[in-house]
């Protein structure tokens, strides 16, 4: 059976260090056998791979495509977060829930589309169907402004085992 980080090599992918947190926060927290992360930017190497409004007209600066893509981003440093937290993603047994925030153009209703690329990422990792590790519940929210501008933001909640 493949770990959570072997699925992420074959993916292509690797997880950051856990991003530092911008103000008075952590980015996780253990209480039990649960992991909440803050919620995590589409940031590389301390830099944001987007700025701006997510949507399809003229005033538009960050495509729905773009925008998933970057909420891709913002869930491998969510499972980072939790990484450190853990030591290890083989200790989650479930991923709870995920909320996503899109700063969105007025007229932007595709919000759960964005939000994809962070779920479609969790079932790859840690396996979808009816009883996978990955399915989730989750909320996918259009917000005014983010963060340094940021064009989503992503929360995660898993359970993890014992010890």
């Amino acid at each position: 059976m493949t770990t959570p980080e072997e699925r992420l090599a074959e993916l292509g992918l690797t997880l950051p260090p856990a991003a530092k947190p911008l103000a008075a926060y952590v980015p996780a927290v253990r209480t039990g056998n649960y992991v909440y992360t803050s919620g995590q930017l589409p940031t590389v190497d301390g830099e944001l791979v987007e700025l701006g409004k997510v949507g399809t007209g003229a005033d538009a600066s960050v495509s729905p495509e773009a925008a998933k893509a970057a909420a891709r981003v913002c869930l491998l440093n969510a499972l980072a977060a939790v990484r450190a937290v853990v030591g290890d993603l083989s200790a989650v047994v479930r991923v709870v829930k995920v909320v996503g925030y899109v700063a969105s153009m007025p007229n932007f209703t595709g919000q759960p589309g964005v939000v994809n690329g962070a779920s479609e990422l969790l079932v790859d990792v840690f396996g979808g169907g009816t009883d996978g590790i990955g399915v989730h519940a989750r909320s996918a929210v259009g917000v005014a402004v983010l963060p340094l501008d940021a064009p989503v933001e992503i929360e995660l909640v898993v359970e993890v085992a014992a010890g």
